[in-house]
């Protein structure tokens, strides 16, 4: 199969992930586990896996952080339609990618207030895209932060009315962190949180 194939069969796999994971009628942490074996077994098999080929053979599997229900929150995306449009930095080489700040979801970790930024892509048939930074970023996590949303390539635990479900249990690195080959969009200032959020996808502790 061509790369570009492959490519998109890796995208398809993916959204029919999350939308397994959306109608998956278990209680957590049991969709969680099911998720995150199913997202290891992409790792290793799938030719387009972030994780180089010459890795996967001996790929333990993505590390994470355990369950966490207090990182699971349902926010009201509260909008911002004067904001204007910005080009995201990304990890490598090429254009920025082009977005605009659709808005706000505010929640509270641990009795502190936080508020992250909702972006839409621009370009091609658009998406919410949610990416943030927080405390452990650049000790436990990568420097330039964790993914919680890209509908772009149906990767979102869905909304209700005007509230967006974000559950940091399902925060996930961008496949830069895997091979400096891919080029991710990265999260900016205004997504940058002040605690810790020690749930998700983390980095081995031998990362280099």
């Amino acid at each position: 199969m061509s790369e570009h194939l492959d490519l998109a069969d890796w995208r398809r796999r993916v959204a029919a992930l999350y939308d397994a994971l959306r109608s998956d009628s278990r209680t957590e942490p049991d969709r969680l586990v099911a998720f995150r074996a199913a997202r290891d077994r992409l790792f290793v098999e799938h030719p387009s896996s972030p994780v180089p080929a010459a890795e996967r053979a001996s790929f333990a599997g993505v590390p994470y952080w355990p369950h966490d229900p207090a990182l699971r929150f349902t926010a009201r995306l509260e909008p911002d339609p004067d904001a204007p449009p910005l080009d995201l930095p990304r990890s490598g080489e090429g254009a920025s990618f082009p977005y605009r700040r659709i808005g706000w979801a505010a929640f509270a970790v641990d009795g502190t207030d936080c508020r992250l930024a909702v972006f839409w892509l621009n370009d091609y048939a658009g998406g919410i895209f949610i990416p943030f930074r927080d405390a452990t970023s650049g000790g436990e996590s990568y420097g330039a932060g964790r993914y919680l949303w890209d509908s772009a390539k149906g990767a979102d635990l869905g909304s209700s009315g005007d509230e967006l479900v974000l559950d940091f249990n399902y925060a996930y690195h961008p496949s830069c962190v895997y091979d400096p080959r891919w080029s991710c969009p990265l999260a900016p200032v205004e997504n940058r949180l002040t605690v810790p959020i020690r749930a998700g996808e983390r980095l081995a502790e031998d990362h280099a």
